[in-house]
C-alpha cells in the first residue's frame, strides 16, 4: 500500500482537523487508507499519544491545504 496519497497526503505530515468530530485537534499523518467506498481515512496521532481516525477531507496539512475528494 502507498504512504500517501496523489502526493499531497503522506505518514509523516503535520495536520489539523478543521471539520468533524474531532475539529481543533492537530497531529501527525498515520496509517492512510482508502476505503472500500472509495474515502480517505487517516489515523492522527497527537503529541501526547492519543489516536484518531478520521476522514481526509476533514483535515488540513501544514501547508494549510483543503483536502476533497475531488482533489484525491
Amino acid at each position: 500500500m502507498k504512504s500517501h496519497v496523489n502526493g499531497r497526503l503522506k505518514d509523516g505530515s503535520k495536520c489539523k482537523v478543521v471539520n468533524g468530530t474531532h475539529a481543533g485537534k492537530s497531529g501527525i499523518v498515520r496509517d492512510v487508507k482508502k476505503s472500500r467506498t472509495g474515502h480517505v481515512t487517516i489515523t492522527v496521532v497527537q503529541a501526547t499519544g492519543e489516536r484518531f481516525k478520521t476522514l481526509a477531507r476533514n483535515v488540513v496539512t501544514e501547508h494549510w491545504e483543503v483536502f476533497s475528494l475531488q482533489s484525491l
